[in-house]
């Protein structure tokens, strides 16, 4: 990347709002986001927006695709990895007081046996419910399966309970949890945190301290299903049926003989695989 094209990317992100869009899209990446969603999340104004948007685009960040009658703004990879290289290795010079904070990579050979795993969501009464319960029993003693939500209901979805039940979770210690209690001093470290609802707006949250590796698997709500009973309960169990596939794709990751990057891009692709719910 060139002086001027790195000094026109750092300059569209000098700005507050704009650097707030990138780093809610980034959070998504490679997935793309809706425009709606972005600005219910940031509480920002759609032609505020669609200035930063323009913007961004217009500065090689970030690029959209139209997928029917809705528009989704997505990361440049490419574009942010070419950023971030220039940033360290012609700016920094590749210094390593300052990459080693920063990076903390982990190699090969310092992979845990055993890892954290955080499920979030909104309501944290179905989806990641579901995730929580389904990681228990297919992870066995290699996966702590945790779930939280942003704004956790009382209770757990009846119908969510009942689908678990059905197959043969236990539910007896479950319950919805706010965000917060996985935030603490003395909170167990996570490895991995994946978000499962399908909407920016629901999860936005600050960066996950740990450094984990991060993905979003989002679905729709399964919450929001019309119809009569027995239309709901199929809603359920067909968003149980799509977590459980994602979820036995990653437990047999060969997590040993992967990298950092390489676990990041297994997850990625597990998050944008085919649609789960028309199987």
């Amino acid at each position: 990347m060139d002086m001027e094209t790195a000094s026109r990317a750092f300059a569209t992100l000098g700005h507050p709002g704009r650097l707030a869009v990138y780093r809610l899209i980034m959070r998504f990446a490679p997935q793309g986001v809706r425009p709606t969603e972005i600005a219910e999340a940031l509480a920002m104004k759609q032609n505020t927006l669609s200035h930063h948007l323009s913007d961004l685009t217009s500065s090689g960040l970030v690029q959209v695709e139209r997928d029917g009658r809705s528009l989704f703004y997505s990361v440049d990879l490419a574009r942010a990895e070419a950023l971030v290289a220039y940033l360290t290795l012609d700016i920094w010079r590749a210094r390593p007081e300052l990459l080693s904070p920063v990076l903390n990579t982990v190699r090969e050979d310092d992979m845990p046996s055993s890892f954290n795993v955080l499920f979030l969501c909104s309501g944290n009464s179905a989806r990641s419910i579901f995730a929580e319960a389904i990681l228990r029993d297919l992870g066995k003693e290699r996966f702590a399966a945790f779930s939280a939500g942003t704004r956790p209901n009382t209770s757990l979805n009846p119908f969510a309970l009942d689908v678990l039940e059905r197959n043969g979770h236990a539910t007896g210690d479950m319950r919805s949890k706010h965000i917060s209690e996985f935030q603490q001093p003395d909170s167990p470290v996570m490895d991995f945190v994946f978000t499962v609802c399908d909407t920016a707006a629901a999860e936005e949250c600050p960066p996950w301290p740990g450094q984990p590796i991060t993905g979003h698997w989002g679905l729709p709500d399964p919450v929001k299903a019309t119809g009569t009973e027995a239309e709901k309960a199929l809603v359920f169990a067909q968003t149980y049926t799509a977590l459980r596939r994602r979820i036995a794709a990653f437990v047999e990751l060969p997590f040993a003989d992967l990298n950092r990057i390489s676990l990041q891009s297994r997850v990625d692709a597990i998050g944008t695989g085919a649609s789960d719910l028309k199987g």
